[in-house]
């Protein structure tokens, strides 16, 4: 993790991230470090130093924003700026974002902290920042023009309250906010109970839902997209870019999700169920869970939930809207299933040999085959498992569940080796002869009082 004063002169794209002309020393010598990281992985969660102890939230492929004390007051730098981000191997985005990266650093603070946040604008065009689900001051809600001015370039503006609820929130621009959260800018904000016993957990886990529109071989997004987004992410990550969630065995595990698309998002996590223990309002009481394999995350909207990491396994969590699990889905691909495509075929491989026709029995031999891309894309299933391709692409990744895994090791196991006879594989023996519908009606022992199935239909 670097601050500002040690990046710059530090590479050519450091250089672009990092103004020296707009970073004046003098200016700024009141300001807490602009932290950063470059690195697109999970980086390992901050543990408090200060306050009340609590379990720290790792941010899939992000990071936690550090702070510094001043007179009993937590103090934070946000530094809103453009930003390039690798959304997974061969892919990047010029983005907008926070301290480099999109999405920005996770802040996280303790319920009845003070928190200073000075926010500076290295953006083209003015910012502000509204702190989603926070109760706060009306002059410190962040939405430009009603709250307080916007945030000019190259100005610096500071917000300060009292944290006084815990939970899973949010942070985002309300000034151009069409443009501004199009183009990635948006983080998590953490706030933990005072209590360390009320709600503990041994693995916390945050991320936000977030979309963009960029055709292949670019690097901008639209910014007029409303429906067709064609990259599904989450934390400006798309599989198999988005690390695994890895715990230990019985481990208490939290997984805090926030959506900032335009669509809800129906989170479905495999081997488990779990209860909703938070959302956008608050801590949900015990008496109003429910046991769910699935939840849906609304426009807007932050779920938090837990389970207990009973079962050993790789297993799946991902978006259960189909597409969502794709990456740069061409939205006038034309179904080709059933098509006879063999004479077609001849005609172009006598121009082009290596031509290989796709889609005719669906589309899995796309994410078996390594075919040419465009420049800065990626292919629209991909990922390689220990049995062959994954084919799932956007909002996927898995939660590895590994019996002692220590407590601050959150990182990649590997594979999960099923146990003997816990595996399915091929039967190469004699099929069982099928159970006809008329088997089964033998078997049926009528209910009392209800005629025997053999006494035929009511003559009306």
């Amino acid at each position: 993790m670097f601050n500002r004063r040690q990046i710059i002169g530090a590479s050519a794209a450091g250089a672009a991230l990092v103004s020296s002309s707009a970073w004046s020393k003098t200016a700024n010598t009141s300001l807490p470090d602009a932290a950063l990281v470059a690195a697109a992985q999970t980086q390992a969660p901050l543990h408090p130093s200060t306050g009340p102890d609590y379990q720290p939230v790792v941010t899939l492929n992000g990071w936690t924003l550090p702070f510094r004390m001043n007179n009993g007051v937590k103090e934070f730098h946000l530094v809103a700026e453009p930003v390039e981000r690798e959304m997974a191997e061969g892919m990047t985005a010029y983005l907008w974002g926070y301290n480099g990266q999109s999405i920005g650093p996770t802040i996280e603070a303790v319920e009845g902290d003070r928190v200073r946040i000075f926010v500076t604008n290295k953006l083209p065009e003015h910012t502000t920042v509204h702190w989603h689900g926070l109760i706060l001051p009306s002059g410190m809600d962040g939405v430009g023009g009603v709250s307080h001015p916007q945030i000019k370039p190259g100005k610096t503006f500071v917000y300060e309250f009292d944290l006084v609820k815990s939970g899973t929130f949010m942070y985002h621009p309300h000034a151009d906010e069409m443009v501004q959260m199009a183009m990635g800018m948006m983080g998590l904000f953490i706030v933990h109970p005072k209590d360390p016993a009320f709600m503990p957990v041994d693995r916390d886990f945050c991320f936000l839902l977030n979309a963009f529109d960029i055709e292949p071989g670019s690097y901008v997004p639209k910014i007029m997209t409303m429906t067709d987004f064609n990259l599904w992410c989450w934390n400006s990550r798309t599989f198999p870019g988005i690390d695994p969630l890895v715990v230990s065995k019985n481990d208490r595990v939290r997984v805090r999700v926030g959506n900032l698309t335009m669509t809800n998002h129906p989170v479905h996590m495999h081997g488990y169920d779990f209860e909703v223990t938070c959302t956008d309002g608050g801590w949900t009481r015990p008496e109003a869970r429910w046991p769910e394999v699935t939840v849906d995350i609304p426009v807007g909207g932050m779920r938090a939930y837990e389970f207990d990491a009973v079962h050993e396994g790789d297993w799946a969590i991902h978006c259960h809207k189909a597409h969502h699990t794709m990456n740069a889905m061409g939205h006038d691909v034309p179904t080709f299933i059933g098509v006879d495509k063999s004479a077609l075929t001849r005609k172009i491989r006598a121009l082009q040999p290596e031509y290989m026709p796709m889609g005719t029995a669906g589309m899995a031999d796309m994410g078996e085959m390594e075919m040419p891309l465009p420049d800065n894309t990626v292919p629209m299933m991909t990922g390689w498992g220990p049995y062959g391709p994954i084919e799932m692409g956007g909002m996927f990744s898995l939660v590895k569940v590994r019996e002692g895994i220590d407590a601050d090791d959150y990182s990649d196991p590997g594979w999960y080796e099923n146990p003997p006879g816990t595996q399915a594989h091929e039967w190469t023996g004699e099929v069982p002869e099928a159970t006809s519908m008329a088997d089964a009606a033998t078997r049926i022992t009528p209910r009392a009082g209800r005629a025997s199935s053999d006494a035929g239909p009511k003559q009306g």
